[in-house]
């Protein structure tokens, strides 16, 4: 990652509370399809979340520990907050002396924009102001959160709002955390009275609807974007009588990621 900074737009979308094996079926039956079309090889890459619930995963992707590679090995990381003794920084780590991914990339000229989508990102109390006091612009609003139906829509609205405000010469981060996989999602799902894993993944069919514009959006400004995609932490339908998440269990432990690089026209 260390060479595109600065050349290049980033971007980070987490689609909280996605389990992998929700995401990694509909993508083997062709159900995302837009997904589809920019994850490698078509299919999400099975790794371990740092973190079982939004707070404690994201101040730990901001400094730089993205979800693991499920596989055994020392896996180098894409960027890292500076600190006397890290193993998983390589060659092209990009390594920045700072606490968090949007001041390091403030420090770099980038504009920051967060949408925040789950109750971290309220801005509602002291705790909701945490993650989205990280950047230079942050919106959250109740048609973001994880009762509104159509909470990418209005996310998407927002984004093409903001956009036109930030100079085409400044490259851009945003930070996009949508909240339509997050319990309730039965109303993604007619006729159903209970969240389970059939709603969650109606939930996932309508984000994949509505990436494409997210994308357009994003590449719309003539510059490649950086883009990565991924859970935070999965969470549980009853699977041995756990409900939810913020538990030890593997799947909330095991999440989609991907990373791609957007490019203006493609969309």
């Amino acid at each position: 990652m260390r060479e595109l900074i600065g050349s290049h737009d980033v971007c980070l979308v987490t689609l909280d509370t996605l389990r992998f094996d929700v995401a990694d079926g509909l993508a083997a039956a062709g159900r995302t399809p837009a997904l589809a079309r920019v994850l490698p090889g078509g299919r999400w890459e099975r790794r371990h979340s740092p973190a079982s619930f939004t707070y404690a995963a994201h101040h730990a992707f901001f400094a730089g520990f993205l979800p693991t590679p499920a596989a055994p090995g020392r896996h180098e990381r894409l960027y890292a907050a500076a600190f006397p003794g890290s193993e998983t920084s390589g060659e092209r780590t990009w390594v920045f002396d700072a606490a968090d991914l949007p001041t390091a990339l403030a420090r770099e000229g980038y504009h920051t924009l967060c949408l925040g989508g789950v109750g971290f990102f309220n801005r509602r109390g002291a705790l909701g102001s945490v993650l989205p006091g990280l950047f230079a612009e942050a919106h959250w609003e109740p048609e973001f959160g994880v009762t509104a139906p159509g909470c990418l829509d209005a996310q998407l609205d927002r984004l093409a709002e903001a956009l036109p405000r930030v100079p085409a010469r400044q490259p851009l981060f945003t930070f996009l955390n949508v909240a339509a996989l997050h319990q309730p999602n039965r109303h993604y799902l007619p006729g159903a009275d209970a969240d389970d894993l059939a709603s969650h993944a109606a939930a996932l069919e309508y984000v994949d609807s509505r990436v494409g514009r997210l994308f357009a959006l994003l590449t719309g400004r003539g510059r490649p974007v950086f883009t990565i995609v991924c859970s935070d932490h999965g969470t549980a339908y009853g699977e041995d009588g756990h409900t939810g998440h913020r538990v030890g269990h593997d799947v909330v432990w095991t999440v989609p990621y991907a990373h791609f690089t957007l490019r203006p026209g493609e969309w």
